[in-house]
């Protein structure tokens, strides 16, 4: 996982008014919260912000804030963003402080490795599962979760339990839910039958 800096600023003041005049000066308004704090108001740079999401681990990314008061060198994640639903800019942050020492909770990605065999033979690939929950401690989120599907056939599901994860990391779901799949044609093979038979005129009888 990759670690970043972050420069934060303390604001006193929030409310829409406040927001709409820090966002027109480039500026996020955002809020870190943790265990055994307050909630602290902040503003942040918008390039700041974007350079702390640059990378793989986008919003996963460990982050050392720095300036904020008490809070410079706390190291947080990004724990939700708002934005702009038509021009997709950061509008707001939450930033969760984080200890080293314990666990999280987070969804990460899910990567797939390979070309599936049941593919090949003219399978459909479906993949039930863009993201996982995963429990670890910070300094071992993944990036992604990588499935080789290299050897997946026809009608055959790679599930929870068959993941091969890095060390120190958890996964969440149950241990029998299928994650990635090959469907085959004969469902919809029938199905074209099926409505064939509809279609075609009753039989003469002679």
């Amino acid at each position: 996982m990759q670690q970043k800096q972050m420069n934060i600023e303390l604001r006193s003041k929030t409310g829409k008014g406040i927001s709409h005049q820090l966002r027109s000066a480039d500026m996020v308004p955002g809020v870190v919260y943790g265990k055994g704090m307050d909630p602290v108001a902040v503003s942040i740079k918008y390039r700041d912000l974007q350079n702390a999401l640059a990378g793989e681990g986008g919003q996963n990314n460990l982050i050392t804030l720095v300036g904020g008061g008490s809070l410079d060198q706390s190291m947080a994640i990004i724990a939700d963003m708002q934005r702009d639903a038509l021009k997709g800019t950061y509008r707001h942050v939450d930033l969760h402080r984080i200890n080293m020492n314990e666990k999280l909770r987070i969804t990460v990605p899910v990567v797939l490795k390979g070309a599936a065999a049941g593919v090949k033979e003219g399978g459909l690939l479906d993949l039930a599962h863009h993201e996982l929950h995963v429990e670890c401690l910070p300094g071992n989120i993944p990036d992604h979760i990588e499935i080789d599907i290299t050897d997946l056939q026809i009608a055959h599901s790679i599930h929870i339990n068959e993941i091969v994860l890095p060390e120190g990391v958890k996964l969440l779901e149950s241990p029998k839910t299928p994650v990635v799949s090959v469907l085959g044609r004969i469902k919809e093979e029938e199905e074209e039958e099926k409505e064939e038979k509809e279609k075609a005129p009753a039989g003469a009888t002679a």
